[in-house]
Order: C-alpha cells, then sequence, then structure tokens
C-alpha cells in the first residue's frame, strides 16, 4: 500500500475537541498508510499542500484570508476536504443573541455553506438519505439521531446526499424563525479537481468547555457519537478523503 499523507485541524470553542480529536485519530488510524499530523489551526498551509487530504472538526475557527487561498489552490488541484460539524461557523455573543456574521464569504463558499443557528438540543430528528445508490450512503436507512439540528445558509451548488428538516425556533440565536423543509446534514461540494465532504453531525461537550458562559456544564453531550451510524459515516467520509469512495 502507498502512504497517504493527511493533516487534521481540531480545535475552537464550545465543544469537547479533546473528546473528537482522539475518536477521529482512532478512525484515521484503522488505515495504517494514512499518516496524519494533527493541528490547532490552518498555519502550515505547506502541509495541507503536501497531503491527499484534509479533515477539520473545529468551531468559530477560520483560516485567515491567505491561508484561505491556499486551501482553495489545494481543493482545486484535487485535494479532499472532510468537514465536520462547527467548521462553517462563526460565532458572536451579543445582546440580541449569537450572531453568526457573514464577515468570511471567501471560506463559507468554499465549504458551499455557513451555519445560522441550532434549535436546543432535544428530541430526535430524522434523516432522510436523499442518494441511496452513491457509495457515502449505499445501505443506510433513514434514521433518527439527537445531535444540533445544523440550520445553515446555502453558497455554492450542494450533492445533497442526507437531509433533514426544521421548522421552529432556534432559541438564542439573532436569526431565531426557521422553516426549512430541506436542511443539508451530508453533502458534497465540488471545487475544481477536489471537492469538500460536509457532515453536519457530531456535536460533543464535556464539563469544562463552556467556561466563558458557565464554569461547569453538568451534562456532558455525546450526542450522534453514540450512533453507530455516524462512526459508519465517518468511516466511509474517511474512505472517501482517501480516494478509494469516489
Amino acid at each position: 500500500m502507498d502512504r497517504i499523507d493527511a493533516h487534521f485541524v481540531a480545535a475552537g470553542k464550545y465543544h469537547d475537541i479533546d473528546y473528537a480529536r482522539l475518536e477521529l485519530l482512532k478512525l484515521l488510524a484503522e488505515h495504517p498508510q494514512v499518516r496524519t499530523t494533527v493541528a490547532s489551526d490552518y498555519s502550515d498551509v505547506g502541509r495541507i499542500a503536501a497531503c491527499r487530504f484534509l479533515v477539520t472538526y473545529t468551531c468559530d475557527l477560520m483560516p485567515t484570508p491567505a491561508e484561505a487561498v491556499a486551501i482553495r489552490s489545494f481543493l482545486e488541484a484535487g485535494g479532499r476536504w472532510l468537514a465536520l460539524h462547527g467548521t462553517n461557523s462563526i460565532l458572536r455573543f451579543t445582546d440580541a443573541g449569537v450572531e453568526c456574521p457573514e464577515e468570511r464569504p471567501d471560506v463559507m463558499e468554499m465549504l458551499g455553506s455557513q451555519f445560522k443557528a441550532h434549535p436546543p438540543i432535544g428530541a430526535p430528528f430524522r434523516v432522510t438519505v436523499n442518494n441511496r445508490d452513491h457509495p457515502l450512503t449505499r445501505g443506510i436507512d433513514d434514521f433518527d439521531v439527537v445531535d444540533e439540528l445544523y440550520l445553515m445558509k446555502t453558497l455554492a451548488p450542494l450533492e445533497v446526499l442526507m437531509q433533514t428538516s426544521f421548522t421552529g425556533e432556534a432559541a438564542g440565536f439573532v436569526d431565531p424563525q426557521w422553516d426549512d423543509p430541506a436542511v443539508p446534514v451530508l453533502y458534497v461540494r465540488q471545487l475544481g479537481q477536489g471537492s469538500v465532504l460536509y457532515n453536519t453531525l457530531g456535536h460533543c461537550r464535556g464539563h469544562y468547555d463552556l467556561t466563558e458562559l458557565m464554569p461547569f456544564w453538568d451534562h456532558p453531550e455525546r450526542c450522534a457519537w453514540n450512533y453507530p451510524v455516524y462512526h459508519e459515516m465517518l468511516r466511509r467520509g474517511i474512505r472517501w478523503a482517501m480516494g478509494e469512495i469516489a
């Protein structure tokens, strides 16, 4: 087997990044030919350019404009980006609620979407499979999951493989009222010779990940990480990033 190089950015706010980093590294380690470097930002653009794929699990962490240009060049040349959960988020806490300012269109257009809000985590929501013939979804049935239901602004043509719907209030956000019958959950965004695979699921939070608002979070959240189907989606996402899935 030929060596495959990967770069993994795991950092950001309000999430148990340590947990997500460890779980994803274990999944990457199922492939001995994948050699992964880990970073807490996007600054090592030389390493990204040398890799076959980029993985990100972040929240409210953006590349600089120059780093975004380098990542776009990486994608257009054939690189792949497995973008998870809060990668497309910018968060500002204001008196009116959580604002998601549209101040980085270069990054969000490249990703294909921008996070805008989510309703409170509570009852399960249904994820439906749009394309049952795609190798990323083949054999996966519709499923219910407790997680953050990501409400987003779409900014580019997307091949939506899984979706959900939401009508109601995203309490605490500046944009609280939503009526969206087709909310992307898993999609592919083509960019030049490369592409982005975005999976919005996978929220996690430990006791000490929201200290800006409260010193101790009583109930750790694992959300989709508790479901075998999510781990299957991640495994297929890694195989897609490696080039084993078209």
